[in-house]
């Protein structure tokens, strides 16, 4: 069928376009705009909706690659939404854009058990592929909070990061190789079930992590790794921030290599989380400074755990933690997990800006310290710290008045980042760059990297059509 003229698609939502894109893809396959306000804009905003010309939902790659050569054509632009669960505006959208939904992208293809690797579509669901590799013995390490609505494309368009990162890496790690389409509808495809393979360019890592703005990935190969029968955890009370570094090399040290996650509360959080109307409750008394979460894998259950248990002990005998709880059962598992993962609590009174940042771990208790100052001397008190410290990682929960927002946003913002730039901290560790942080992209990045960051979106998205105003500004 040949396309509308343009004066038909770029204008005024007519349903020109509703009907062309009907009649490509099927009636139940596009949304109106109608339809799109009964949808949420993701699950952190439940009570906004969807804008946009039209949402399409394509059932395969060749699907999206018309889409995405009809639109290059009528210069449509195009937002790609997976799950819906990100936390920079990564995948907002506007009335004059098509979103493209993955959300009929969603059957894992192959499960290689001897490659240990599967190949799955960009719109399943990381807990639908950790229960689909369950049964052969593999898992796929990758762990998040929203796991059961958040999709493996947009984990990979984001780089996720998550619980287990000290031990598996992040998102990039764990992707053997991938499919995509550009921008006009060419489709790229660097699909491999191979560990190594070192023929060339690596082009899956133009994608990942790119957010949508350089292509949309359609497939995915992903490495899996052997199930472990071993599951041991503690909640640890420590007393000093360099207390907390001596342990976290104490703990990889003693466990070789066991070690999967390493997670620290400030004071504050952990009083939150353990107290109504959170749901959780304090394992350890609330009065120390910091807690640590740590988590061991392995294969051996009564080896690992006098190993886990004297690792623990000798660290005691050390000085290195006051007190320490350990997990029985993995309904004690779940609950600890549950403490750090509890977040919800940080917007029961108040609207809350929340950050994640990398940095060295050696200046991490000072950064802590000088962002505290700088929010108190701006009167903003409720302030909690936590995150994956043993991958560098810690996130800010600032909570300001409702109704305050934009008259505080400047001014957290500055007192958060500012202190990154002189030793070159990442504005973001695992959450991405959106349209929240992109002014702030050059604390992280240096001018030259920024400008080549520029000549990759222009050279595969000379119409800047893909998720345009995210990320960069061309």
């Amino acid at each position: 069928m040949p396309p509308l003229a343009n004066g038909d698609i770029r204008g005024n939502l007519g349903m020109n376009l509703i009907t062309e894109l009907r009649q490509r893809f099927g009636e139940r396959a596009v949304l109106d705009s109608e339809q799109l306000a009964e949808r949420a804009a993701g699950i952190w905003r439940p009570l906004e909706r969807l804008s946009g010309r039209a949402l399409v939902r394509p059932e395969n790659t060749e699907q999206i690659s018309e889409l995405l050569a009809f639109s290059h054509e009528h210069e449509i632009p195009v937002v790609t939404q997976g799950g819906l669960t990100g936390l920079v505006h990564g995948a907002d959208t506007s009335s004059e854009c098509v979103i493209l939904s993955l959300e009929r992208m969603n059957q894992i293809e192959t499960i290689d058990a001897p490659q240990r690797c599967a190949r799955a579509q960009a719109g399943v669901t990381l807990q639908q592929l950790q229960e689909a590799v369950a049964p052969h013995g593999l898992m796929f390490p990758l762990d998040l909070g929203a796991r059961g609505t958040a999709t493996i494309g947009g984990n990979a368009a984001t780089n996720a990061g998550g619980n287990r990162v000290l031990r598996y890496g992040m998102m990039r790690d764990m992707v053997l190789g991938l499919e995509a389409v550009l921008a006009d509808g060419t489709v790229i495809n660097a699909l491999n079930p191979l560990i190594k393979n070192n023929a060339g360019f690596d082009v899956r890592q133009l994608f990942i992590g790119s957010e949508g703005t350089l292509g949309v990935i359609t497939r995915l190969d992903l490495r899996l790794r052997e199930t472990l029968s071993s599951h041991q955890m503690a909640f640890a009370s420590v007393q000093s921030f360099d207390a907390i570094k001596q342990l976290l090399r104490h703990m990889d040290r003693e466990l070789g290599g066991g070690l999967s996650a390493f997670e620290v509360l400030w004071r504050e959080f952990y009083q939150l989380v353990t107290t109504p109307p959170a749901r959780g409750r304090a394992p350890l008394e609330t009065d120390a400074p910091y807690y640590v979460l740590l988590e061991a894998q392995g294969s051996q259950p009564e080896n690992d755990r006098a190993r886990f248990e004297q690792a623990l002990s000798s660290a005691f005998e050390a000085g290195l933690i006051d007190d320490a709880v350990l997990s029985q059962s993995e309904s004690d598992c779940e609950r600890f997990w549950g403490l750090r993962d509890d977040v919800q609590n940080i917007f029961n009174d108040g609207h809350a800006y929340t950050f994640d940042v990398s940095l060295p771990i050696d200046r991490m208790e000072r950064y802590v310290e000088d962002v505290k100052a700088a929010l108190t001397a701006e009167h903003i008190q409720n302030v909690w710290v936590f995150g994956h410290l043993g991958d560098g990682n810690i996130h800010f929960a600032v909570q300001v008045p409702r109704g305050s927002e934009e008259n505080h946003r400047a001014e957290v913002d500055r007192a958060v980042y500012s202190p990154l730039a002189s030793f070159r901290g990442s504005v973001s560790a695992e959450h991405g760059i959106g349209e929240e942080k992109k002014g702030v992209l050059d604390v992280s990045r240096t001018p030259e990297t920024i400008a080549l960051m520029r000549t990759l979106k222009q050279a595969l998205d000379p119409k800047n059509l893909l998720n345009r105003g995210k990320v960069i500004d061309v």
